[in-house]
């Protein structure tokens, strides 16, 4: 399951950054998306997962109680600081992605095109 998901994040920031090397403002944007996407599927990979296939951890939620079960061990429990960092980092993602597909449009309208050299000839033009 590990080599899985290393590949998934691999090929993700591949993706990525080939999309980011693109001519066109909608790919590079995209590619900038994925890019967080990417990086929050790392994270999730490094931190171990929630989910356990060992029948004796599958007894209830890995929360610390004053009533401390000793014989499930504290290497069990699953830390939940970083899936409430990328759950964070999620909605901040959403936010920048909805403030650049806004600027995307009005560039688009104002100077026709997303064309990056295009938008370059015509800021040299105007200057």
């Amino acid at each position: 399951m590990t080599i899985i998901l290393s590949i998934c994040v691999a090929v993700t920031f591949a993706v990525s950054i080939y999309l980011m090397t693109g001519r066109e403002l909608k790919s590079i944007a995209m590619g900038v998306f994925l890019l967080g996407h990417a990086a929050n599927l790392s994270i999730i990979a490094m931190s171990r997962t929630p989910v356990r296939h060992e029948p004796q951890l599958l007894k209830g939620a890995p929360i610390l109680t004053e009533a401390f079960d000793a014989a499930r061990p504290m290497s069990s429990i699953v830390d939940p600081l970083p899936q409430a960092l990328i759950l964070t980092a999620i909605v901040i993602g959403f936010a920048v992605m909805a403030f650049l597909l806004s600027l995307l449009v009005l560039t688009s309208r104002k100077a026709g095109t997303l064309n990056v050299e295009q938008l370059a000839a015509e800021a040299m033009q105007g200057a």
